[in-house]
């Protein structure tokens, strides 16, 4: 079945949007679209599995514990299991587009 990344993205976002595109028990590969939107003050991710994540469109900007990184179109990163992390900003002018690809090694 063909899609594409790029269908069906909401003008008007009060919440993030994540769509599952592909899931088994080794892998799941997420859409993730954010407008403006950013983690709750205080929460951290701390997920059991890795997480491969580029930014297809936009612009955010990933905190770590003791670090921050900001990613823009076509910037992508890796961050290992249960390494702490949070979405501390996403445009609020333009939509950001994620493709998020979780495995566990």
């Amino acid at each position: 079945m063909l899609s594409n990344l790029f269908d069906n993205i909401p003008n008007d976002l009060q919440e993030e949007q994540f769509i599952d595109l592909i899931k088994n028990e080794q892998v799941r590969i997420e859409r993730i679209v954010s407008t403006g939107h950013t983690s709750p003050e205080g929460f951290w991710y701390d997920q059991a599995e890795h997480e491969f994540v580029i930014v297809l469109e936009g612009h955010a900007i990933v905190e770590f514990e003791d670090h921050e990184m900001e990613l823009k179109r076509g910037d992508f990163l890796n961050i290992e299991a249960h390494q702490k992390h949070r979405v501390k900003y996403t445009d609020t002018d333009n939509t950001t587009v994620w493709l998020a690809v979780f495995y566990k090694q």
